[in-house]
Parts: C-alpha cells; sequence; structure tokens
C-alpha cells in the first residue's frame, strides 16, 4: 500500500513546485438499512515534498461535512411552571454532520484566524445566521446549536485523531452515528506547515438509504396521501388485532 502511494505521488509531483496530498476514504457509498447502526470511514493518503520527497515537518488535519440545512434554534423559558417557546434564531446554512481531527491540537498548528477560514473545530463552524440578533445572541444560540449537535453525536473533534507514519502516510478514523443525514458528506485533507495551509484535496462519500428504509422515505415524500393511508389502517388494524387479544385472554 505505500508502494502504491509513493508512486501516485510522484506521478502528481511530476512539474509540481508545492506539497502534494495524495488522499482516499475506506468508502465512498454508506448504505443506510434497517438495523443500520452507524459506521467508521478511514480517511488515509499520502504527502510529498517535491523538494525532499516525504513531506517532513508537516501537520495534517481532515475535515469532513455533511449536507447543510437551515435550522430554526427555539430557547424553552419556564413560564408559571410551564416550559414554554421563547426567542428562536434562524441559521441558513448547518452542516447535518462535521468532524474534525487533526495530529495535534489545532490551537499548536494554526492561528485563530486561519482556523475559522478553514473551519478547524465546531466553534469555527459558518452556520450564517440570519435575523436581527445582538452579536451576543447570536453566539448564545450558535454554542447552544453546537452543544445540542455534539449531544446527539453528529458534531465530534479528535485533536489526536490523524497518525503520521514516516512522515509521508497518514490515516485518520472518523465514526459516523447511525442518525446521520443521507446525502453528499465532503472530506477535506490539509497539510499545515509552520501555521500555512500548503496543500489541501477533497474526497466525497454519499450517504444513502436502501432497501425498506428507502421505500418508507420515497412512498413518504413521493405518495404522501397513500402513505398516510397505510399507516392509519395498519395503526388501526394493529390496535384492534391487541385488543381482540387481549380480550380473550
Amino acid at each position: 500500500m505505500r508502494a502504491l502511494f509513493l508512486l501516485i505521488a510522484a506521478l502528481f509531483l511530476m512539474g509540481q513546485r508545492d506539497a502534494v496530498l495524495v488522499p482516499e476514504i475506506s468508502q465512498h457509498e454508506v448504505k443506510v438499512r434497517q438495523g443500520f447502526t452507524g459506521t467508521e470511514l478511514l480517511l488515509f493518503g499520502a504527502i510529498l515534498d517535491p523538494g525532499g520527497g516525504a513531506g517532513q515537518g508537516y501537520d495534517i488535519v481532515v475535515v469532513l461535512k455533511g449536507p447543510s440545512e437551515p435550522i430554526r434554534l427555539r430557547e424553552k423559558e419556564r413560564f408559571a411552571g410551564v416550559w414554554v417557546n421563547a426567542e428562536s434564531s434562524d441559521f441558513r446554512s448547518v452542516p447535518s454532520y462535521f468532524a474534525v481531527a487533526s495530529s495535534r491540537p489545532i490551537d499548536e498548528i494554526v492561528d485563530q484566524k486561519t482556523a475559522a477560514i478553514y473551519e478547524f473545530g465546531t466553534r469555527y463552524i459558518q452556520l450564517s445566521p440570519s435575523g436581527s440578533f445582538n452579536p451576543e445572541d447570536q453566539m448564545r444560540f450558535a454554542l447552544g446549536l453546537v452543544d445540542l449537535k455534539r449531544r446527539q453525536g453528529l458534531y465530534k473533534e479528535d485533536m489526536a485523531g490523524v497518525s503520521i507514519t514516516e512522515d509521508v502516510l497518514y490515516q485518520a478514523r472518523i465514526s459516523m452515528p447511525s442518525n446521520v443525514t443521507t446525502g453528499t458528506y465532503v472530506a477535506e485533507t490539509f497539510a499545515i506547515s509552520q501555521g500555512r495551509v500548503i496543500a489541501s484535496a477533497q474526497s466525497e462519500v454519499e450517504v444513502r438509504k436502501v432497501g425498506l428504509e428507502l421505500f418508507v422515505e420515497d412512498s413518504a415524500n413521493n405518495h404522501g396521501l397513500l402513505y398516510g393511508l397505510v399507516a392509519v389502517i395498519l395503526s388501526v388494524s394493529m390496535g384492534w388485532g391487541a385488543g381482540r387479544l387481549f380480550a380473550r385472554l
């Protein structure tokens, strides 16, 4: 495997002056079927410097993002002993999944400005808030949204999740939970030297439903009326059957 990466990288290096990343991913398609409990992706590759061959002195950061979606986040408030909706905030572009893995802690690799540009961490996610909230309120809602996603297992960070072998090969393992959204996921790999991103590469992973999961989703989206009728009939039938069974007992 190492020899193969070196050969491919050498071909890329012909005519190159900057370092080159040759990324790969263990699976480019994740199939979500009934009983899906999540999966683990292996992101690996090689980095070579045209001047010296091996990518000496580099750090690697891997960012995996799921499809973005608009979200309205509501804040709960206790009123007369009851929890009711209070203020809310809209976000136009929220990654449904976000994971970062790096060879060292991000604050030891780049400054905050660079980290914010490339979204090297959950606190740097560009959520695109909308509305007329003041910056403090926007920050409060943004932190709440990130914390909610983190508790759902959809946002994660591993500041020692990338291992580099012989200054050439790197690998990172990123787990995806069972509640991931279907769609196209983008894996971006960055090579960093002396606080500066000197090379980057991108791969894609397609997460899609198959089998019964796909049938149910397609029926609900494209045949809503029929899907609703069948769901009602099944519910009534199961309730009637359970009632008859317990009546006999």
